[in-house]
């Protein structure tokens, strides 16, 4: 089958397109063929070796995709050949075919374009259980989406307005914010103009917000703590500013408050049927039309270094997905 290649652990320029063994569907799982695959940040890092997971080399990168079922595996159920999937793949999704777990699979409802579905999984799905499971987010409370024009931070201010909190979407441009007000974020905060907690207690009465989704990391981290309510919840989503910072204990202790670590792939290998529940909610929202996602790119299978180049440069704003095969 065709793939993209990752021979070693190098810079994205490494990478080639080419000829890769296809795979057989082994006990509880499916091979799919793929209409598209999503792609994301920690690819630029997998193939670096730069990311807590390393692929045994050679590998195909790629940790999310949609297609159709083309095998099944000895003891899988509820899944045949032809159905419409999406799935998060962990790797191997930038190639024809790839093999997943039965359980790391879900039913993409026919109102949904599969090229969509292919990049679900990893953001939304990160969000959700974000704010539903870790940060238990209820209607009314108001949440703070650091990084909101980015690809999970966008998802974030979605999903916290249709699960009825208040959002306030902080963002490094005017261009970003304009999307998160998109996508329905109700007050914005320009960080690169604005000073963050400032603006947060004006707009809070002072009170502070409830729970803060943190994709960036960094110094803007301690703000964000600083910016909690009493009894708020810090999500720790990632560290895509760079710098992993070290969490204040004092000022946890002083609010109530709790620093909540959110690792979504872990979660769905460790609980299949929560994140399962979650993940056909997700989607039936989609076919329903109440999530709307926004696609930044689309790149062809043999573009992948320029797709990955566009995801360094961290302009990305919404989903940048790889096309595989036409949507059917």
């Amino acid at each position: 089958m065709k793939a993209v290649i990752c021979p070693d652990f190098a810079p994205v320029d490494a990478l080639t397109s080419g000829d890769f063994p296809a795979p057989q569907a082994g006990p509880g799982e499916l091979v799919i063929n793929v209409a598209a695959a999503g792609v994301n940040y920690p690819d630029v890092l997998i193939v670096q070796g730069k990311y807590q997971t390393k692929p045994a080399l050679p590998f195909v990168p790629g940790s999310e995709a949609a297609g159709h079922v083309a095998a099944v595996g000895e003891g899988v159920q509820g899944f045949a050949a032809g159905d419409r999937v999406a799935a998060f793949t962990g790797s191997g999704s930038f190639a024809e075919q790839v093999r997943v777990p039965a359980t790391q699979a879900w039913p993409v409802p026919g109102a949904v374009d599969l090229h969509v579905a292919a990049g679900i999984s990893i953001t939304y799905g990160t969000s959700y259980h974000a704010l539903k499971d870790r940060g238990q987010l209820k209607p009314g409370e108001t949440l703070l989406v650091l990084g909101a024009g980015g690809g999970v931070g966008l998802t974030a201010v979605e999903l916290g307005k249709l699960m009825g909190a208040r959002v306030i979407a902080a963002a490094s441009s005017a261009e970003k914010l304009a999307l998160a007000k998109q996508q329905g974020a109700d007050e914005l905060i320009d960080y690169a103009r604005e000073d963050l907690r400032e603006r947060v207690k004006a707009l809070t009465g002072g009170q502070g917000v409830d729970v803060v989704y943190d994709p960036v990391g960094g110094p803007m981290n301690l703000t964000a703590i600083k910016s909690l309510a009493w009894g708020g919840r810090l999500l720790v989503i990632g560290f895509a500013g760079g710098e992993i910072p070290s969490i204040p204990a004092n000022l946890l202790l002083l609010k109530s408050a709790s620093a909540v670590g959110v690792l979504w792939g872990n979660t769905v290998r460790a609980d299949p049927a929560g994140q399962g529940a979650n993940m056909r909610q997700l989607l039936d929202w989609l076919a329903q039309g109440k999530l709307r996602p926004v696609i930044d790119r689309r790149f062809a299978m043999p573009d992948i270094v320029a797709a990955l180049h566009h995801l360094e440069a961290r302009k990305v704003k919404g989903k940048v997905l790889l096309t595989i095969a036409p949507e059917a």
